[in-house]
C-alpha cells in the first residue's frame, strides 16, 4: 500500500539523517588531518581525537538506525495483520450484530427489567437478541465489590459466547461530584475533591496523576474498561452551574493539560478516558440534561479556547470522545446539537482536528435530544453526522430498529456503520478479553 511504502521511506530518511552527517564530517575531517598534515596547525592535531570520535558515532548511529528500522517494519507488519484480523471479525457480522455494536445501554434498556444485579439467563437471553457494543452501569446496579465483578464478568462471558468480542463496561466516575462508585455506592474507595479544587491547586498535576491512578485502579479491579472522563470543558462562562466545579478552570491550557493527564493515568490503569463534552460545556448557560443548550461562540473563538483541550486530547492519542447535546449556530448556522451534527462531528472533529477514535453520544435520553426527536430518528441523524456509539438512547428498541430500517431505506449507507463498527473493533481488540485474538 502506498502509505505503508511512504511511512517506511519516512521512517528510513528520519533514522539514518543524523548517522549520515555524524559519519560524513567525521571522515572529512579525520581524512584532512591524515592526508594534509603538515598544513594544518599543530595544535589542530589535538582535533583529531574528535574526528574520530564523530566518524565512531557517525557509525554507531547507523547501526541504531538499521535496529530502529526493523523496529519501525514490525510495527507496520503488526498494524497490518490487526487491520486484516479487524476485516475478518467484520466481515462475519450480521449488519443486525454491527448495528448492535452501535449502541451503549443500561442493563435494564437492554434486559427491559431493573434493578438489574445480577447477569442470568434474561442477560444471557438479551444479548443474544441484542449483541450491543457496551454497558454504562449506576449506583442501583452496584451491591457490593464481588457482586459487580461477578456480574460484569458473566456478560463479558456471554458477549464473548455470542459475538466473540467483549462489551465496554463503562461508568461516570469523573471524581469530585460526580463518582457513581465513591459517592453513591456501598463500596469503600478514596473520594476526591471536585476538579475545580483541584484545578486551582499548586500541585494540580500530581493530584490529577493520583487521581487518575487510583479511580482507574479501582475501576479497573472491578471489570470496568471505559470511564467517561475526564471532563475537558473550559469553564468561560462564570454562571455555568452544571461545569462550575466539575471543570478544572478557565485557562484551556491548563484545562488541556490536567484533562491529558487524567486520561493517561486511566489507560495506565487499564481502563480508557473519554473527553467530554465535545465542543465545551463551559460557555452554555443551559443543562442539556433538561433541554436545549447553545454556544454562541464562533468556529474562531471556540479554536482560542474551548477546543484546545480536545485537540491536545487527540494529538496525545485519546480514544474517546463524547460530543455534547450543545448547539453551535454561530458555527453551524442552525441550532442542530453537536451530537447530531455533521458539520460538528464530520466537518470538524474528524476532518479539521483529525480525531480517528471513537465518538460516543451524551446521554440520548436527556432533553436537549428526547423533547424534539424519537429515538430512532436521533440515532439515524447521530450515525449519519458521524458518531460512532449511541449512549442511552430513550428507549433502546426504536433506536435500534431505527437504524435498521435506515439502511433498509437507503438513508443510511452500511458502509457508514462498518466505519464506525472498525474504529470499535480497533479498540475493543486491545482489551484484555480479546488481546492477541
Amino acid at each position: 500500500m502506498n502509505w505503508q511504502n511512504s511511512g517506511r521511506r519516512f521512517l528510513f530518511l528520519k533514522t539514518v539523517g543524523k548517522a549520515a552527517v555524524l559519519l560524513f564530517f567525521g571522515i572529512c575531517f579525520f581524512t584532512l588531518l591524515q592526508k594534509h598534515p603538515r598544513e594544518i596547525p599543530t595544535e589542530t592535531e589535538e582535533l583529531l581525537p574528535i574526528a574520530k570520535a564523530f566518524a565512531a558515532a557517525g557509525a554507531l548511529e547507523l547501526r541504531s538506525s538499521k535496529a530502529e528500522e526493523i523496529k519501525g517494519e514490525e510495527q507496520f507488519r503488526l498494524q497490518e495483520r490487526q487491520a486484516e484480523r479487524i476485516e475478518e471479525i467484520l466481515s462475519g457480522l450480521t449488519l443486525e450484530e454491527k448495528v448492535a455494536q452501535l449502541f451503549l445501554v443500561t442493563p435494564e434498556a437492554l434486559t427491559g427489567t431493573g434493578p438489574v444485579t445480577s447477569a442470568g439467563e434474561e442477560t444471557k437471553a438479551a444479548l443474544w437478541e441484542y449483541p450491543v457494543g457496551g454497558l454504562i452501569y449506576f449506583p442501583e446496579n452496584i451491591v457490593s465489590s464481588e457482586q459487580i465483578k461477578e456480574m460484569i464478568q458473566t456478560q463479558q462471558n456471554y458477549s464473548i459466547e455470542r459475538i466473540g468480542l467483549p462489551l465496554f463496561i463503562s461508568i461516570d466516575e469523573e471524581g469530585g461530584s460526580v463518582a457513581r462508585i465513591a459517592n453513591d455506592s456501598p463500596i469503600a474507595v478514596r473520594h476526591f475533591p471536585d476538579m475545580a479544587e483541584i484545578g486551582a491547586s499548586k500541585d494540580a498535576l500530581a493530584q490529577v496523576g493520583e487521581l487518575g491512578d487510583t479511580i482507574g485502579g479501582y475501576l479497573s479491579e472491578l471489570g470496568f474498561n471505559l470511564d467517561f472522563a475526564p471532563v475537558a470543558d473550559v469553564l468561560t462562562n462564570p454562571d455555568n452551574t452544571l461545569m462550575k466545579r466539575r471543570s478544572f478552570g478557565e485557562d484551556a491550557s491548563h484545562v488541556a493539560e490536567l484533562a491529558a493527564a487524567a486520561a493517561s493515568h486511566l489507560k495506565k490503569q487499564g481502563v480508557y478516558g473519554c473527553l467530554k463534552h465535545f465542543p465545551g460545556h463551559g460557555a452554555t448557560a443551559e443543562d442539556s440534561h433538561k433541554g436545549f443548550a447553545c454556544t454562541v461562540k464562533t468556529l474562531e473563538e471556540l479554536k482560542e479556547t474551548e477546543l484546545i483541550p480536545f485537540q491536545k486530547g487527540i494529538d496525545d492519542g485519546i480514544s474517546f470522545i463524547m460530543a455534547g447535546h450543545i448547539s453551535a449556530p454561530n458555527v453551524t448556522g442552525d441550532d442542530l446539537p453537536a451530537s447530531l451534527s455533521e458539520q460538528m462531528i464530520t466537518g470538524l472533529l474528524r476532518e479539521e482536528m483529525q480525531f480517528d477514535g471513537i465518538v460516543v453520544t451524551d446521554a440520548m435520553n436527556m432533553g436537549a435530544v428526547s423533547n424534539l426527536y424519537g429515538s430512532g430518528e436521533a440515532a439515524e441523524r447521530a450515525v449519519c453526522a458521524g458518531v460512532d456509539m449511541i449512549l442511552m438512547p430513550a428507549d433502546f428498541k426504536e433506536a435500534y430498529e431505527g437504524l435498521l430500517n435506515a439502511v433498509a431505506a437507503g438513508r443510511l449507507e452500511e458502509s457508514r456503520i462498518d466505519a464506525s463498527v472498525r474504529r470499535i473493533l480497533a479498540k475493543k481488540r486491545n482489551l484484555p478479553n480479546l488481546k492477541g485474538r
